[in-house]
């Protein structure tokens, strides 16, 4: 007689995404211009403008790497994703921050997101969120250019830890007859330079010897990133589909803290 043994059942817990209902998570990337989310099992679902509708017209609550308007970002939060949620669950929220101010913003973020009714929420600096969608090797040292619409960072990271950054308040959508491509250039230009005068150590660089990770949607323009290899001295390696890698990393993350013990607790 055969007999045909019936497989023991996994624990919810470590069930893949598009099968535990009950263990949503969301990746989320607040621009000032856009606003990205990625659900897991769904993948991206959100690519939208930044901006809320109080009445009439419209405001945009997060500015230059600043929330300035926290209940207008909760109210934008529910507004998109709300409907999008399982009803009864509680989701694990992995939010991207700006490298420098980034205390400010996570606490205004963390709040923002007490809307979605999270179990938790996790922050990770966008460069480092950068570094992990590109599968670079956090074994040596990594320079990250994130070029966005209103910001600009340029962040040494070294074993997976930021160990230097900078940043100017100007990107992508301050271009005009006023403000040419190769005043953003210079920017960075000078924001390396410096690290490279302060740097008493050698990763600044050997992180330049290994090439600078190009991020943002200023990655996609030609206007701005023909010159920064001659400029830097060294190769300039965009990500693939750079103005969502920060989203596509955080969404990484959120699959590794799905398992984690800690994070996930008795789910």
């Amino acid at each position: 007689m055969t007999t045909t043994r019936r497989p023991r059942p996994v624990p919810a817990r470590h069930l893949p995404w598009p099968l535990c209902r009950r263990c949503t998570g969301i990746a989320l990337d607040l621009g000032s211009a856009r606003t990205r989310a990625w659900i897991a099992g769904r993948g991206m679902v959100l690519d939208v403008p930044t901006v809320t509708f109080p009445g009439h017209g419209t405001l945009h609550p997060v500015r230059r790497g600043t929330i300035v308007d926290t209940p207008g970002t909760a109210r934008m939060l529910d507004r998109l994703l709300g409907p999008r949620l399982p009803r009864f669950g509680r989701p694990l929220v992995v939010v991207t921050t700006p490298v420098l101010d980034g205390l400010a913003f996570r606490t205004e973020a963390r709040t923002a997101v007490e809307i979605l009714r999270p179990r938790a929420v996790l922050t990770v600096p966008g460069a480092r969120a950068v570094a992990l969608a590109a599968g670079a090797d956090h074994a040596r040292p990594l320079l990250v250019v994130d070029v966005g619409a209103h910001l600009t960072e340029a962040v040494l990271l070294a074993g997976g830890a930021v160990t230097d950054a900078r940043r100017v308040a100007l990107g992508t959508g301050d271009l005009s007859d006023d403000t040419a491509p190769g005043q953003l250039t210079d920017a960075v230009v000078d924001m390396v330079t410096a690290m490279l005068r302060q740097d008493r150590t050698s990763l600044t660089r050997a992180a330049l010897r290994r090439g600078v990770l190009l991020a943002g949607g200023g990655a996609l323009r030609p206007d701005i990133t023909q010159d920064l290899p001659g400029r830097l001295g060294c190769p300039v390696r965009p990500v693939p589909s750079p103005h969502t890698a920060a989203v596509r990393g955080a969404a990484r993350l959120l699959a590794a803290a799905h398992h984690h013990p800690s994070v996930t607790g008795a789910v």
